[in-house]
């Protein structure tokens, strides 16, 4: 099954299958989701999904969501 993954802010979307890690998804859009620990605990891969939970990007893969999947990026200078 394939969703359109779309990040915001800058409005960048790609097709990816359910189940590939996000990270892998993100890297092949040209999109930096910054990593720290690769283990969920450190939350610098922190994004936010469009229903307003936060995901660790790092740990997580494309879920069976339908069509499409919205994910907020945040801008944290620490990382």
């Amino acid at each position: 099954m394939t969703v359109r993954i779309r990040f915001l802010p800058d409005d960048v979307t790609v097709k990816a299958e359910v189940g590939e890690p996000l990270l892998d998804v993100a890297a092949r859009a040209g999109v930096f989701i910054p990593t720290g620990c690769l283990m969920g605990s450190c939350h610098a891969c922190s994004v936010e999904v469009e229903d307003g939970n936060i995901i660790r990007a790092c740990i997580t893969a494309v879920p069976p969501t339908g069509v499409e999947l919205t994910i907020n990026l945040f801008s944290d200078p620490t990382w």
